[in-house]
């Protein structure tokens, strides 16, 4: 389930697939999309996760959420992430997923928002390990491709029970799970606490891969040594900075640390950016959804702020890169 080279470097094996390396990127809604997870792949990221898809809406054919399902050879292997609180309709969209080139299928069981946890979906599964455990036991019936689950330290303070699902989750036939170091009701604030996804570890023999606060190659690093896991999942620390993905496979694998990215080379991957998401949505769509990756792009540059201001402003490609190009030229003088 996980091998280990100490002198080719670390590789992580779920199910069929022995991956490159220990590094996974997380799920993140409305953020790895096809373009972003290019991107990500460009780093070397061993495995790529789609954003969370509705299998309700997957069975029911919804045209938008039949769009996310959208992968490119160049990202292989690619897992999609599916929520959802019915075992039947979570095991039928898993056996819709088959039809897609997707190697790996994630269950989500740690989503925190509102709208998805008042309907039993997400974190809120982690209240109702029964129904958690026939989920996975239902979609690994279905489906032959491995089924890895997401979940959070448990729903509140006093309440942590990712070791017990995580049990339950493998022997109803998961190929791995994730674990994020925060309760459901902690949301992204506080300090994630890594010393769960060593219980976890301690409490099921496949592959557990650790996620929560990596903002830096060094974190990852800390992360792996203190807690035993097999792999380490990036978030919120790849937003507007790609680059920690190469950092951390290097500095896990045992690779030279790659020097960091110039301003040159940001902005040359901002504009490869903008042209994948045009191309992937349309010109006004896809410059809607880059403003936000524009605002974690530039944060800690000089002028950042009236930047972005501008940006928000733009309303074709023309003008949205010659502000890019502006506010380049301005920062390298």
């Amino acid at each position: 389930m996980i091998q280990i080279n100490q002198k080719d470097g670390f590789s992580l094996r779920i199910g069929d697939f022995n991956l490159e390396n220990p590094v996974v990127l997380a799920p993140m809604a409305g953020v790895t999309d096809l373009p972003f997870r290019l991107l990500i792949k460009e780093q070397g990221c061993g495995l790529v996760c789609g954003e969370m898809v509705s299998a309700q809406a997957l069975v029911y054919g919804n045209r938008n959420t039949l769009k996310m399902l959208a992968t490119a050879d160049r990202e292989q292997p690619v897992s999609m992430q599916l929520f959802g609180s019915d075992p039947e309709t979570m095991a039928r969209a898993a056996e819709i997923l088959t039809a897609y080139p997707v190697k790996i299928i994630d269950l989500n069981m740690g989503c925190p928002v509102p709208k998805v946890v008042k309907n039993g979906e997400g974190a809120a599964l982690m209240r109702d390990p029964e129904r958690a455990a026939r989920i996975v036991q239902a979609v690994t019936a279905a489906v032959s491709l491995p089924v890895t689950v997401k979940m959070r330290r448990g729903w509140r303070e006093g309440e942590e029970n990712a070791p017990e699902l995580a049990a339950r989750c493998a022997e109803a036939g998961a190929a791995a799970v994730a674990v994020h170091g925060r309760f459901r009701e902690q949301f992204y604030s506080g300090a994630a606490d890594w010393t769960v996804i060593k219980r976890v570890k301690a409490a099921v023999s496949i592959p557990v891969i650790g996620n929560g606060d990596l903002f830096s190659a060094a974190a990852a690093l800390r992360m792996r040594e203190e807690t035993g896991c097999d792999g380490v999942m990036l978030g919120r620390g790849v937003l507007g900075n790609p680059w920690l993905v190469r950092e951390t496979v290097a500095l896990l694998t045992g690779a030279p640390l790659p020097p960091p990215p110039t301003v040159k080379m940001r902005f040359a991957l901002i504009r490869r950016h903008l042209a994948a998401q045009i191309q992937f949505r349309g010109e006004e769509r896809g410059i809607k959804e880059m403003r936000k990756h524009l605002t974690w792009y530039l944060k800690g540059f000089p002028g950042a702020a009236r930047a972005r201001r501008q940006i928000n402003e733009a309303i074709d490609r023309e003008q949205l890169l010659a502000l890019i190009d502006a506010y380049e030229e301005e920062l390298l003088k």
